[in-house]
């Protein structure tokens, strides 16, 4: 298979990212910047979200539960059930600034702004990624 094909079950990441994400009012919200893979399990844990901004100035990420979005063919793009002002006062960080993906913290911080389970489904203590107790 081509990097840059895919079939009805399967998409390259390489196609993910730049595809648009809309509320389900059907506003764009922004588009898909990248992903962030769980090394052990192989799932996408986030769709990192370039959100606000003009021409890319002014651009912050938005970590998005990969849980939160829906591919809608139609639209041909990802679906949240969230609005502009939910975002504006969700966990983000700048362009050129990367978060720190090791503090479990942070990704508990995520997961309880949008209500969601975390991707490990486990407690945080016993994710692969996390420091044993």
């Amino acid at each position: 298979m081509d990097i840059d094909q895919e079939t009805t079950a399967l998409i390259a990441a390489s196609k993910v990212q730049g595809t648009e994400v809309y509320n389900s009012a059907g506003e764009s919200l922004g588009s898909i910047h990248d992903l962030m893979i769980d090394k052990v399990s192989g799932n996408v844990a986030y769709a990192i979200m370039s959100f606000g901004g003009f021409l890319g100035i002014g651009n912050s990420y938005h970590p998005l539960p990969w849980s939160l979005l829906q591919y809608d063919t139609n639209k041909g793009g990802y679906v949240v059930n969230l609005d502009k002002s939910q975002l504006e006062g969700a966990p983000s960080y700048d362009v050129g600034v990367e978060p720190d993906w090791d503090d479990p913290e942070y990704e508990t911080e995520i997961h309880d702004y949008y209500g969601v389970g975390p991707y490990w489904g486990a407690p945080r203590s016993t994710h692969p990624a996390s420091p044993l107790p």
